[in-house]
């Protein structure tokens, strides 16, 4: 199938830039990534090939895929070359004045025509694009990290955005072999991160009271919910088990649940200490050899589950 874009911006080349970049790349798309920063800049080439090497060895792509899709990934210093591009996806920092202000730079730069999508985790459209000029041309299209592992795009339009622009990501998504679900309407953190920070509080609270250390509290979770949600979703799981029994339990249960900030403050006291976890080598967890080694057999053998060969 033709393309809808002969080559779509990539905003922001950090590791969720480089992420969606090499995804888009990989499934045969033409890709300009542009990172203002040099130093950031000069190891986009790197991350890629690394992204590329992990398909490979996972059977995600051939020699020859490989091959071709480092081809089609470009990096540039200048945002003038953006454009070019009819669809550009925004990757920088999740900070709201970096990225009104390149959505302002982009604006300047970018055809009327083209789509400005925010890959932000949280911020809800109406927000971030409350000064840009072509406000039903801009949405949300949250990737997940990693891109390459996680075929989930939460697509979130605004107030203003237009039908047709949705639409159209939404085709070019799945064109790519992203699994793209439109919201209803905008809220903060979508759907996944709300579930998904839902969890973490818990977590946390749970590690905060002493009640288990955090090994066994993420075995438990994979070992028991984290093994049916890749195929039966909190909703169907309460009809299946039975809507009686689970208002019975939530009765006594949800009064108990974390409700409180002590999760934060423990995160706060990490961050403050410096331990953000794998990437300065400590946070939850002491990310050592071992830890590593685990990581890289985990993310293989999801590429490998993925079928996508």
């Amino acid at each position: 199938m033709e393309k809808k874009y002969a080559l779509i911006g990539v905003a922001g080349g950090g590791l969720m830039g480089t992420g969606i970049a090499s995804k888009l790349a990989a499934a045969g798309q033409a890709v300009i990534i542009y990172e203002a920063n040099r130093d950031s800049a000069a190891l986009i080439a790197e991350r890629c090939d690394a992204i590329f090497g992990e398909l490979l060895e996972g059977d995600g792509l051939s020699e020859d895929e490989a091959d071709h899709a480092r081809s089609l990934v470009r990096v540039t210093t200048d945002i003038a070359p953006l454009g070019e591009a009819g669809l550009i996806l925004e990757a920088v920092s999740e900070a709201l004045e970096i990225k009104q202000k390149l959505y302002a730079d982009l604006e300047r730069c970018v055809a009327p025509s083209a789509i400005i999508a925010s890959s932000t985790s949280g911020y809800v459209p109406s927000q971030l694009c409350a000064s840009m000029q072509r406000q039903e041309r801009f949405l949300v299209a949250h990737f997940w990290n990693p891109p390459h592992l996680v075929p989930l795009v939460e697509v979130v339009p605004g107030p203003a955005t237009q039908h047709w622009a949705v639409q159209d990501v939404t085709e070019t998504l799945k064109q790519l072999g992203c699994n793209p679900l439109v919201l209803n309407r905008e809220i903060p953190g979508f759907i996944g991160n709300r579930l998904q920070f839902a969890v973490l509080r818990e977590a946390l609270h749970l590690l905060s009271e002493g009640v288990a250390d955090a090994a066994t509290i993420d075995m438990v979770m994979k070992q028991s919910v984290g093994r049916r949600y890749a195929h039966i979703g909190p909703l169907e799981g309460a009809d299946i088990g039975g809507l009686q029994t689970f208002y019975s339990i939530a009765q006594y249960l949800w009064p108990q649940l974390a409700r409180r900030c002590e999760g934060l403050e423990l995160l706060q006291q990490m961050v403050e200490r410096g331990d953000v976890g794998r990437r300065s080598g400590r946070g939850l967890y002491r990310w050592d050899g071992p830890k590593e080694q685990w990581m890289r057999r985990t993310r293989l053998e999801l590429l490998r589950q993925s079928g996508r060969r």
